[in-house]
C-alpha cells in the first residue's frame, strides 16, 4: 500500500515541488473545512423559524471580527483574511437562505 508523505513543513521546503505539495495539502483542508462550516449553514436553515433571522448583521460583525483578531494574532495579512471572510459570510447567508426556501417548500 501506497501512503502519502506528509508535507514538508513549510521552513524546511527546499523546492517548489514541496511547496506546491503543501499548498496542495492545504487546499485539501481548507475545502474539507467548508463543508464543515455549510453543514452548520445547513443546521442553521433548520432550526431557525424565521427568514429574516438569516442575515445576522450583528452576528457578521462579530464573525468578521473574530476572523481579524485571528489574523492580526498570527501575522498573516489581515486585508486579504476580512476580504476572504466578507465574500465566505455574504456566500453563506446566500447559501443559507436558499436552504432555508429549500426547507420549507
Amino acid at each position: 500500500m501506497n501512503s502519502i508523505p506528509s508535507p514538508v513543513e513549510p521552513a524546511n521546503c527546499n523546492d517548489m515541488t514541496e511547496v506546491r505539495a503543501g499548498v496542495d495539502a492545504v487546499d485539501t483542508q481548507l475545502v474539507e473545512l467548508l463543508a464543515v462550516r455549510f453543514a452548520y449553514m445547513d443546521a442553521a436553515a433548520r432550526i431557525k423559524s424565521e427568514r429574516s433571522s438569516v442575515r445576522d448583521e450583528a452576528r457578521k460583525q462579530q464573525v468578521l471580527k473574530n476572523v481579524h483578531d485571528s489574523a492580526t494574532g498570527l501575522g498573516i495579512p489581515v486585508e486579504v483574511v476580512a476580504d476572504l471572510w466578507e465574500r465566505l459570510v455574504e456566500a453563506s447567508i446566500a447559501y443559507e437562505l436558499d436552504k432555508w426556501d429549500a426547507n420549507r417548500a
